[in-house]
């Protein structure tokens, strides 16, 4: 760990306004976070965790003392190094809200999207994981997909952020600076995730799996259709109750009164319909912060599959690019334990002029190839909406 002054004062909760807050970040000088219990806007670097493990952090959080917080990222390999700082100022405001007077999206980025893999190689992709799982020992696997964009000149992610937080300001938004891979062209992993991995409050600890989708539609009465005709499918239950099962099972022994509701309900995000499922319980102990429980519970099937280690066998061998921090967490904690991570889903990352952008489905038996490809390209309209380009 190293340190280079006091102990950041974080201001107490809801001191500010939120929509200054979001317009005041900016890339490459902090990280900005939000959900429906609040923002938090970071600045500078004061001390870097040993590594990313919960026990280093918690050690150095609380060799800081005070309000000390660690924000970041954590990659969806476990094995790679996650990207945790301890911030020199913190500053705390009030959620966004369920209207938000934000400033419009900037003029569309100029330049050429290329896909990785192209779609016909993707639904290939999706067939090897149905004869996999035809030969056993796989139940369900999440497989990815890319796409890059290549701009005519350097991309703000500013307006980008701001674009989400417009279309949807109660979603998880977070902008998250990551170690460039190129001077003078701050990295940033940003997006707008509708998932909660893992939240603790005090003794109050909330998990919020989401899996199964359908896409919205403009029509009311088709869209309340797509919503039903999801609850009541049996393949998406299905997918649905293979994340719950695997949630359940890695939380319960951490924490007590685990309450699991017997069926999934519905949540919506601006352009797709999940199947949703809140779990909650009571921590156990002082020392089970908010990320040892996140990572205890990382990779989930919602983003990994069933067995988990199979799976991510099977996302080694037939994807074609390493994920990074897609499909891992976003998020904060801090001494106390209190902390709130998110999945890193409807994400995408900016440095110069490029811009990578991920979405991914999860192929359970009764897949079919190109209907997880259509699932893609609705859940890479989030990003390219904000960047205000049509290609999918």
């Amino acid at each position: 760990m190293t340190s280079t002054s006091p102990a950041p004062r974080v201001p107490s909760a809801h001191a500010a306004d939120p929509v200054r807050l979001l317009r005041a970040w900016s890339p490459g000088r902090g990280s900005w976070f939000s959900g429906p219990r609040g923002s938090l806007l970071t600045r500078g670097v004061r001390a870097r965790p040993a590594s990313g493990d919960a026990d280093a952090v918690l050690r150095c959080l609380r060799g800081i003392g005070g309000d000390a917080v660690a924000v970041g990222a954590l990659p969806f390999d476990t094995a790679a190094p996650a990207h945790l700082v301890v911030p020199e100022h913190v500053e705390r405001a009030g959620p966004l809200g369920a209207v938000l007077v934000a400033d419009p999206v900037g003029a569309p980025v100029a330049g050429e999207a290329r896909p990785d893999p192209a779609p016909a190689a993707y639904e290939a992709m999706v067939a090897e994981a149905l004869a996999r799982m035809a030969a056993g020992g796989l139940d369900k696997v999440v497989l990815s997909r890319a796409l890059d964009v290549v701009a005519d000149g350097p991309v703000d992610p500013v307006p980008m952020l701001r674009e989400l937080a417009r279309r949807d300001p109660r979603s998880y938004l977070f902008a998250v600076d990551l170690p460039a891979e190129r001077p003078g062209a701050p990295r940033t992993l940003l997006g707008a995730s509708p998932e909660l991995l893992l939240a603790r409050h005090g003794a109050d600890v909330t998990a919020n799996p989401l899996a199964g989708s359908a896409a919205r539609s403009a029509d009311a009465d088709e869209d309340r259709r797509r919503g039903e005709a999801l609850l009541a499918s049996a393949k998406d239950r299905h997918e649905h109750a293979l994340v719950v099962a695997d949630v359940a099972a890695r939380l319960g022994p951490l924490v007590d009164d685990l309450e699991v509701p017997e069926a999934p309900s519905l949540v919506a995000t601006p352009t797709l319909w999940h199947l949703s499922t809140t779990l909650r319980g009571r921590a156990t102990e002082a020392g089970a912060s908010a990320l040892h429980l996140a990572q205890a519970l990382h990779p989930t099937p919602a983003v990994c599959g069933v067995p988990r280690a199979a799976a991510h066998t099977a996302i080694r061998e037939i994807e074609p690019f390493d994920r990074g921090f897609y499909t891992g967490a976003v998020g904060w904690t801090d001494a106390r334990g209190d902390g709130e991570w998110v999945m890193a889903l409807r994400c995408g990352e900016v440095q110069g002029e490029r811009v990578r952008l991920w979405a991914g489905a999860g192929i359970v038996p009764a897949s079919c190839p190109a209907d997880e490809l259509a699932e893609t390209a609705v859940k890479l309209r989030t990003l390219l909406d904000a960047l205000g380009l049509d290609e999918a």
